[in-house]
């Protein structure tokens, strides 16, 4: 079936742009779906195409809507904009760097090199409610360490000139001195946007763990209160990061602890709890029941506070009677209390001064764990410091990195088999190598990605003695050297080498291989010839086929472990990604043969070049009507999602 030129190109076929996925569009179209009586189109042509009617939305809503200026509320400077910020799509990519990985075909595992907030936006579509588990360890704020800029915050072209990609010669950067007069302010504009997207990513029952010292924990707990919800807080852990009292405090308080915020996304999250110690349970009587323990039946509540809980009970072998303590009463109601003496389950002692107990069995505890302590004692500063030296031949290569210990306990905790733990300041990657160490130990095989800014070290650091010249290269050399450890492991236990064997795909934050238009250049001199000519063919000429790839796997939303596998069909090549739900042709023309293969597959999707049409719609409208009529043929078949780029 074919159609004429100036014929509609049907709706299934969309021109991908090189922005990540839209939040703000996102929101807009559901609120709009919602009130569409409080929308209202802009001015002139400089404003977005939608506006809101606040006066008509305050109207909708009625008596939910305050009528007061003053309310309880957390702002500061900068507020408006962080939100923003976070709202911006990013029109950076993830480039793919084989030759800096380990193990890139088989693992599942991520390291990202960049800016963690241009990553988060880029991670939306294949990352949405897939993380169990996201670990901050952001700067502290302490005044001496690096802290993102504000101007930092604004877009991909800010970072890349920071990196020395483009343009300067990189972009010098201070610490978030309290001189400076925005201390909390610029700390909090660098935190809201980053924990805003990183909600978006965490599963239903997901946990956002953060650690902090006291300095910023007051506003982080209100930062995380306004983001999650006050009733998805689960706890403010105590660490006692200090192993022996600090001697050069001026003050004489030595402060040997730090904290770990914990988050929620839903009231479904659960931590798994520590084991029981059940080495109490014993079975001296050869009760058919099997072990039990002895414990306390006494309860909490005073006579004037519980009456039915303070009564006398009687040893039926011996007629002694008890009473419980004024202050406690028992356990248990009477009733309760007669059924358990009738089934043998209460001591009675055999002196009248004696305290029964509660003949407790093994076999009707509800759970094999018990709950997990909020102060967390140890593990300390210094035993992190000891990994790092052990990794790098007894060279301190990183300073105070967060001991590996500390983070298994939490990875045990929250995430399960096969599910990801992502760190976002990643450092030394002290995050990865706890999610390796506790796959060693109990046998799961979880998911980590790691992302980390190249923030240049010392130039007299040990680090920058041996070669390394960014955290991010630091932390992905300590992953080889964690990975290199436990993958011998895995052959020594199996004599042979495995799937098991663990790795990581390395990628890097770079401009979009696609070109975007720009309003700006094409009003300035020979820009807007510029602009329509990189249209053409909007693809950068040194981008490699993978960089094409695995940006379409992103916006796409496949996940970044995704397997490629390439064949030809009539001399063309064709890509098939994430067991054949996304099929990529980059060729510059489309043969029949092509487009049968292709219904013959019924990926998801289907993305193919729209230069490959050379400008004819005719052809592309035949392709879509193809694809479109192989679906119809099909009962409850998902159409084949059909895409230019």
């Amino acid at each position: 079936m074919s159609k004429t030129k100036t014929d509609p190109i049907p709706k299934l076929v969309t021109k991908t742009n090189g922005y990540s996925l839209d939040v703000l569009g996102q929101n807009i179209d559901v609120m709009r779906a919602l009130f569409p009586d409080v929308f209202t189109e802009g001015s002139d042509e400089q404003q977005p195409r939608w506006r809101v009617d606040l006066e008509a939305l305050g109207e909708l809503l009625g008596e939910y809507v305050e009528d007061k200026q003053e309310r309880y509320s957390f702002n500061w400077y900068g507020k408006a904009r962080a939100k923003r910020i976070a709202q911006t799509p990013s029109t950076g990519t993830l480039r793919p760097c084989p030759e800096d990985s380990v193990n890139w075909d088989t693992t599942k595992n991520i390291f990202i090199e960049g800016d963690n907030l241009e990553v988060l936006k880029l991670l939306q579509k294949s990352y949405h409610r897939k993380v169990k588990m996201i670990y901050m360890d952001p700067p502290y704020n302490t005044g001496n360490e690096f802290i993102y800029p504000d101007k930092f915050q604004d877009n991909l072209d800010t970072y890349l000139k920071y990196t020395g990609q483009v343009g300067e010669d990189g972009l010098k950067i201070s610490a978030n001195s309290e001189t400076g007069g925005r201390y909390h302010t610029n700390w909090l504009n660098m935190m809201y946007p980053r924990l805003k997207l990183a909600r978006n990513l965490l599963a239903n029952d997901g946990v956002m763990l953060i650690s902090i010292d006291d300095i910023e924990v007051a506003n982080l707990r209100k930062l995380c209160d306004e983001i999650f919800g006050e009733e998805n807080f689960l706890a403010q852990f105590v660490w006692k990061c200090r192993q022996f009292t600090d001697s050069r405090s001026k003050r004489q308080i030595s402060t040997d602890h730090e904290y770990v915020l914990a988050y929620g996304k839903s009231e479904d999250v659960v931590f798994r709890g520590q084991p029981r110690d059940e080495s109490k349970y014993k079975n001296p009587d050869n009760d058919p029941r099997g072990d039990w323990m002895s414990r306390s039946m006494l309860g909490l509540a005073t006579a004037d506070q519980r009456p039915n809980l303070h009564y006398q009970i009687t040893d039926p072998k011996t007629g002694n009677t008890f009473s419980p303590p004024e202050t406690t009463g028992w356990r248990y109601s009477r009733e309760r209390m007669e059924n358990m003496i009738e089934e043998g389950c209460v001591l009675f002692p055999s002196k009248v001064d004696g305290r029964p107990r509660e003949k407790k069995f093994r076999k009707d505890l509800q759970s094999q764990f018990t709950s997990f302590p909020t102060v967390i004692d140890g593990v300390h500063t210094s035993h992190g410091t000891a990994a790092i030296r052990s990794l790098f031949d007894d060279t301190q290569v990183f300073d105070f990195p967060k001991p590996t210990e500390l983070l298994q306990k939490f990875v045990e905790q929250t995430v399960g088999d096969n599910e990801i733990c992502m760190d976002l300041f990643a450092g030394s990657c002290a995050t990865a190598h706890a999610v390796l160490d506790q796959n060693k130990e109990d046998g799961f095989q979880r998911r980590f990605i790691m992302v980390q800014l190249p923030e240049p070290v010392d130039p007299k650091s040990q680090a920058a003695k041996k070669g390394m010249k960014t955290i991010s290269h630091l932390g992905s050399e300590r992953i080889k050297r964690v990975i290199q450890e436990f993958n011998q492991d895995v052959r020594d236990l199996l004599d042979a080498k495995s799937d098991e064997e663990s790795g990581f795909r390395y990628f890097n934050l770079r401009a979009s291989v696609f070109t975007v238009w720009s309003s700006h250049q094409a009003h300035e001199q020979h820009g807007l010839e510029q602009q329509l000519e990189l249209q053409v063919d909007n693809i950068l000429p040194d981008a490699t086929t993978d960089d094409v790839l695995f940006e379409l796997l992103l916006k796409v939303g496949l996940d970044l472990s995704s397997e490629i596998v390439t064949y030809e069909v009539s001399g063309t090549k064709l890509y098939s990604i994430a067991s054949g739900s996304l099929i990529v042709c980059m060729d510059k023309s489309i043969s029949r043969e092509v487009v049968d293969e292709v219904v013959r597959l019924r990926p998801l999707q289907f993305i193919c070049l729209d230069s490959s049409f050379s400008g004819d719609d005719t052809l592309k409208v035949n392709v879509a009507q193809t694809l479109q009529s192989a679906t119809d043929d099909l009962s409850n078949s998902q159409p084949i999602v059909f895409k230019t780029v």
